[in-house]
């Protein structure tokens, strides 16, 4: 049995303090992202406002993982290293991002189009994946189970013609960046076996999901970045979650 670290009001508060910081960072990036900028550019910003933010680098902390973000542009699901790789107009660009905040952490990411000139496709692509995530944290309660925040990603994302990565989940966040329990994008087994949510819980729900395929592939070269194995377009939305007495919020 997996062992699940439930956090106490006071480190909650704390958490909650660092995911509004991280998303404090995230709407000051988001504005620097243009046409030109290599994502080793965006990656040192991404660290320097994390720093003005009193935090550090959660993803740093990862062993030989060296950089503040993940950078994924179209066909890059996650885990994608910062580099002198340029964005251009079009591109669809996930910022995956952590920040370890008085000895906790909280980890977000978000997906969007750069510049103006966008596929109505891709869009609706992106709209889905939003709402995928919107329905799984409407689950995320005390008293409920994980399942139903599986089923809920699941339903969205299948229902629109996309497909899960089912490699890639979700997962409790804390002292450690990456906790029990996990969190598929997907149901795999029945809803009453799943974990069942109890005040305490802090987790951090992944929707990764892609236009074409649910089958991973590394990408030639790297050993972190993984693509999706048709080259269709992938991307991720990711909030860290609180669950209270009462009920689940977001800290990012």
């Amino acid at each position: 049995m997996s062992k699940i670290n439930l956090k106490s009001p006071e480190e909650i508060r704390i958490m909650q303090e660092g995911g509004q910081r991280l998303r404090k960072v995230m709407q000051l990036l988001k504005p620097q992202i243009k046409m030109g900028i290599t994502t080793r550019e965006i990656d040192i910003e991404a660290e320097r406002l994390i720093k003005n933010e009193g935090g550090e680098s959660s993803f740093k902390k990862v062993p030989n993982y060296h950089w503040t973000t993940c950078l994924c542009i179209n066909e890059q699901v996650v885990h994608t290293p910062p580099s002198e790789r340029k964005i251009k107009e079009g591109d669809l660009l996930t910022i995956d991002i952590g920040m370890f905040y008085q000895g906790f952490h909280t980890d977000y990411s978000d997906s969007f189009i750069v510049g103006k000139n966008y596929d109505p496709k891709v869009k609706h692509f992106l709209e889905v994946g939003k709402n995928a995530l919107n329905k799984a944290i409407s689950q995320a309660k005390p008293g409920n189970y994980l399942g139903k925040i599986s089923e809920a990603i699941s339903q969205e994302v299948y229902g629109n013609g996309y497909f899960i990565m089912k490699d890639l989940t979700g997962h409790g966040v804390g002292r450690s960046l990456h906790e029990d329990p996990f969190i598929p994008g997907y149901l795999d087994k029945p809803v009453y076996k799943t974990v069942k949510i109890k005040p305490g819980l802090v987790i951090a729900i992944e929707v990764i999901y892609s236009q074409g395929t649910e089958k991973i592939a590394y990408e030639k070269g790297d050993d972190w970045s993984i693509v999706t194995a048709d080259g269709s377009l992938s991307a991720c939305f990711e909030h860290t979650v609180a669950i209270t007495e009462k009920n689940g919020f977001i800290l990012t």
